[in-house]
């Protein structure tokens, strides 16, 4: 027995706790640093916005490659109103020049 009464077991007890205690005490200072570690949480910040606007642009490019191949698809099952509409502005473009020209 040690000198106040208690036993060995007591001392382990104690020595395991006080391990604990800075297991735990080192986990919040390590914590405390990195909320305190202002450059690099704006530095993870803007990484994380640049992933997530990727992805957007990705998903972006996706759906209007998607969105042209249906209009190609529609061209070619039906080029009609597409002609028509080229001619009609090319139409225009003459009788602008014509215009443009009388002006002169």
């Amino acid at each position: 027995m040690t000198g106040n009464g208690r036993g060995t077991g007591d001392t382990d007890a104690l020595r395991e706790e006080i391990r604990r205690t800075r297991v735990e005490l080192g986990e919040t200072v390590e914590a405390l640093a990195a909320k305190a570690d202002v450059k690099k949480r704006l530095r993870t910040s803007t990484e994380q916005a640049k992933e997530r606007m990727r992805e957007q642009a990705a998903m972006t490019v996706a759906r209007v490659r998607g969105q042209a191949r249906q209009n190609g698809d529609r061209v070619r099952g039906n080029p009609v109103p597409f002609v028509a509409l080229a001619a009609g502005a090319l139409a225009a473009a003459v009788v602008l020049m014509i215009v443009r020209g009388r002006r002169r």
